[in-house]
């Protein structure tokens, strides 16, 4: 039998349907409990789920010696209590995005966890798709020349904008910036290779959280990206990257479609452009991201990305919020 993590989760969020094929296809993961606040909750998932055990409190499934690793998906304000609490435990962590409200709780977090000698591993699915890695092989080699300038979106509607919602939930470490922005931020420093060194950002808020807002990053050599994200326009999930002699579109960043495409974008003549498709078809982004996290725990080292990355993110995220804020430009 080939070698497995054994895996649980905390708590029975809707997040989890979206992994639960990834859990049953990864030839490294072997899912084994989940945990609720309430044991009926955790009983009916896991009999729904096909997963072996349920208990009523995260704390139980914490104990269990059988399980090596736990998924939290907890809403954001709980991420540091519930990561603390299984690194105690000696289990590695996948954590859901962003991995907590900002930056010094982050990196407080990312220590903790070192100190305990588990692997964090914040839940981005993205950057383990093999499209990421073709891109980026294609943009290192110089196939648009320099890279310029990113511009990145990621919106959906949230009807109603319901407080209901945990993303309504200032207290709970709602809004769109957390929630969605932390994507467009991490491909626009993934992509310029570089950290933005000022942060401007204009948002429209209701019920204390941040619903859709825009911005500008600068860098300190003069480049700029640019990104909009929240829950008040139809779905958008893009990234254009911008060089000097080409452009690359990415559809479907975050969440890609079966042919995974790129596009590179080159300008013929004035106003003509050849554009050339590149595909890499039939991957799941998420069994990677299962996979990539096993070998980090097995091979005792850092994930790829390692949590450092989650940090610098939050860090930016940090700016941007006190520059919506504030109605002014701010350093990173």
């Amino acid at each position: 039998m080939s070698r497995t993590l054994r895996w649980g989760i905390l708590g029975v969020a809707a997040i989890n349907d979206r992994l639960l094929p990834a859990f049953r296809a990864s030839k490294t993961a072997d899912l084994r409990a989940i945990a609720s606040r309430t044991l009926t909750k955790s009983k009916d998932y896991a009999a729904r789920s096909g997963i072996p055990t349920a208990y009523g409190s995260y704390e139980e499934l914490l104990a269990d010696p059988a399980i090596d690793a736990v998924y939290n998906p907890l809403p954001n304000h709980l991420h540091d209590e519930w990561t603390r609490k299984a690194a105690d435990a000696g289990k590695h962590v996948l954590c859901e995005k962003p991995l907590t409200c900002d930056a010094k709780s982050a990196a407080d977090l990312v220590a903790y966890c070192r100190g305990k000698g588990v692997r964090l591993m914040d839940g981005f699915m993205w950057p383990h798709h093999p499209r990421t890695h073709k891109l980026r092989t294609f943009l290192d080699a110089g196939g648009i020349g320099e890279v310029r300038k990113v511009v990145a979106a990621f919106t959906f509607n949230l009807d109603g904008l319901p407080t209901s919602n945990i993303r309504m939930q200032p207290e709970a470490g709602g809004g769109g910036l957390l929630d969605v922005g932390c994507y467009t931020t991490y491909a626009i420093r993934w992509w310029m290779r570089a950290e933005p060194v000022k942060a401007w950002a204009t948002a429209t808020y209701v019920n204390g959280v941040d619903v859709a807002m825009s911005g500008v990053l600068t860098f300190a050599d003069g480049r700029t990206a640019g990104f909009d994200c929240g829950f008040t326009h139809p779905l958008r999930t893009w990234v254009e990257v911008v060089g000097t002699s080409a452009v690359v579109r990415v559809p479907n960043l975050w969440i890609p479609d079966d042919a995974a495409e790129f596009h590179v974008v080159r300008q013929r003549g004035d106003f003509g452009a050849d554009v050339e498709v590149v595909e890499t078809p039939g991957e799941n982004q998420m069994v990677h991201m299962l996979d990539d996290f096993a070998a980090a725990v097995w091979e005792k080292r850092e994930p790829y990305p390692n949590p450092d990355e989650a940090v610098r993110t939050l860090r930016v995220l940090d700016a941007l919020a006190k520059s919506a804020r504030e109605g002014k430009e701010v350093a990173v």
